[in-house]
C-alpha cells in the first residue's frame, strides 16, 4: 500500500441459522469498513450459499467486501462463487496444498486470505502461495486470543519485511492504536464491535477515529 491510512476490518461471531444483517449493516454503514469475514458455523453447502446471499448485501451495499470462512469439507470457492461472496478465508492448518488449489480455483477473481497463522515459518510459506493477505492474533476456535504482546511483534515483523498485505487482530478497542501502529495494512476487530454497549455503529465509529488518529501520528 502507498497509502499510510490502516483499514477496518470486522469478524463476526460464528455464525448460524440466526439473522446477523441487521447488526452487520449497521457496522458497515458507521464508516470505511474495508472488509468483512464473515464465519460460519458448520453447514451443508445448500444452505450455507442462501446464508451468504441474505448477508452479503449489508456489507457489500457499504463498500466492504464480504469475505466466508466455514469449517468442514465444503468446497469454498463454489459456495464464494454461488453465494456472491468477494473472497475466500482459510485458517493455515489446512496447509499450504489447499491454499495454493484455492488461489488456482479463485484466479484472480476472488480474495484469498489466510488466518490462524502459528509460526514465522508458516507465515513465510504461506506468503508463496499466492494468498492475497495473511491475518495475525485473531481468536482460536476455542475462544483463545494470543496476548497482545504477540501479535504486535508479529504483525510488525511481518509488515516490515514483506510486501503481502497483512491484517492485525485487536482484541479490544484499546488495542486499536497500539496494533495499527505495527504498519499493518488492516487491523481487525470482532467481539468489541458486536458486544459493545452502545452497539456496532458507535464501536466502529470510534475504531474508525483511532486508525484515523493513529495515521496521523505516523
Amino acid at each position: 500500500m502507498t497509502d499510510s491510512t490502516t483499514r477496518l476490518t470486522l469478524l463476526t461471531p460464528l455464525l448460524g441459522e440466526a439473522a446477523f444483517a441487521s447488526q452487520l449493516d449497521a457496522a458497515c454503514g458507521a464508516g470505511d469498513v474495508a472488509a468483512v469475514i464473515a464465519r460460519f458455523a458448520q453447514t451443508d453447502e445448500r444452505s450455507l450459499v442462501k446464508r451468504i446471499k441474505a448477508l452479503a448485501p449489508a456489507a457489500q451495499n457499504h463498500g466492504a467486501a464480504l469475505l466466508i470462512s466455514a469449517p468442514g469439507e465444503i468446497d469454498l470457492a463454489m459456495v464464494a462463487a454461488s453465494g456472491g461472496a468477494d473472497g475466500v478465508h482459510i485458517e493455515a492448518e489446512a496447509g499450504t496444498d489447499a491454499v495454493a488449489d484455492l488461489r488456482e480455483r479463485l484466479k484472480g477473481e476472488r480474495i484469498l486470505g489466510v488466518g490462524g497463522v502459528r509460526s514465522k515459518h508458516d507465515a513465510m510459506s504461506i506468503g508463496e502461495t499466492g494468498a492475497d493477505y495473511l491475518l495475525f492474533g485473531e481468536p482460536r476456535t476455542d475462544g483463545f486470543v494470543p496476548p497482545l504482546d504477540a501479535i504486535i511483534e508479529r504483525a510488525a515483523w511481518w509488515a516490515e519485511i514483506f510486501e503481502m498485505p497483512c491484517i492485525a487482530y485487536a482484541p479490544t478497542l484499546g488495542d486499536v492504536p497500539a496494533v495499527a501502529a505495527t504498519g499493518a495494512e488492516f487491523v481487525a476487530l470482532g467481539d468489541a464491535v458486536w458486544q459493545h454497549p452502545q452497539g456496532p455503529a458507535e464501536a466502529v465509529r470510534l475504531a474508525l477515529q483511532a486508525l484515523k488518529t493513529s495515521s496521523a501520528g505516523r
